[in-house]
């Protein structure tokens, strides 16, 4: 079937998750934190990432804000930053303005054009989700931000990606599901979605048991692949 419904990941496909990092680095005073900068954002999203997928399987949910910040904690830990709260704070501040990536506003408005409905699926809190939406100005070519906090478990959770069927009645076949997460899109594949990988930085694909349709370095390609 045609694709009617294109599906985007948040964190790391739509929006830079190491802006937050990136951009405290550049601050004046902060000279220090600027040769630790890109292992804190590499660990942090790291270490972010591991504990929803524990939590999921521990059954011990909490938002995502939550594990935002005990990745962060985690990760000013280990580079010995663990007691500069100031920074904390600032990185922490950061995270809810995270910058688009360049082609992102383009990209949604061409799949709009073109009459597609479009939406986020994020383990991110509803909202978080809302501050980094408005923060991008891209809330007039989404039709939805779908949060997992309406099911209470994180992705790759099955009942997660129920949700866009439930949201716009239509069938997996007809979804096309993009991610920057090998692991999210292999599950997506799985489900049944048409998927695209966005792999900016070039990695293996994941040893899962479904893998990606497309592989992209960036999301320019999107309106084509979906046919708009």
């Amino acid at each position: 079937m045609p694709i009617t419904t294109c599906i985007f990941d948040a964190y790391g496909t739509l929006f830079d998750v190491a802006a937050a990092a990136r951009n405290a680095a550049a601050e004046p005073g902060r000279e220090v934190f600027a040769r630790h900068w890109p292992a804190i954002a590499e660990k942090w999203r790291l270490k972010q990432l591991q504990y929803t997928w524990l939590r999921a399987v521990m059954g011990e949910h909490t938002g995502f804000w939550q594990v935002t910040q005990d990745g962060l904690d985690w990760a000013m830990e280990s580079e010995g930053l663990g007691d500069d709260s100031d920074l904390r704070e600032r990185l922490l501040q950061l995270y809810w303005e995270l910058e688009a990536y360049p082609e992102v506003p383009a990209m949604l408005h061409a799949l709009k054009d073109a009459g597609m409905n479009t939406a986020i699926l994020s383990n991110g809190a509803p909202d978080m989700l809302d501050g980094a939406v408005k923060s991008a100005g891209i809330g007039d070519v989404l039709d939805d931000v779908l949060s997992v906090e309406s099911v209470g478990i994180f992705k790759p959770a099955r009942v997660v990606y129920d949700l866009v069927g439930k949201r716009f009645g239509c069938a997996p076949d007809e979804v096309l599901f993009v991610s920057s997460n090998g692991w999210d899109v292999s599950a997506a594949a799985g489900y049944g979605f048409a998927t695209a990988w966005v792999n900016r930085a070039g990695d293996p694909v994941d040893r899962l048991p479904a893998t990606p349709k497309t592989i992209l370095s960036d999301l320019t390609g999107i309106p084509g692949l979906a046919g708009a």
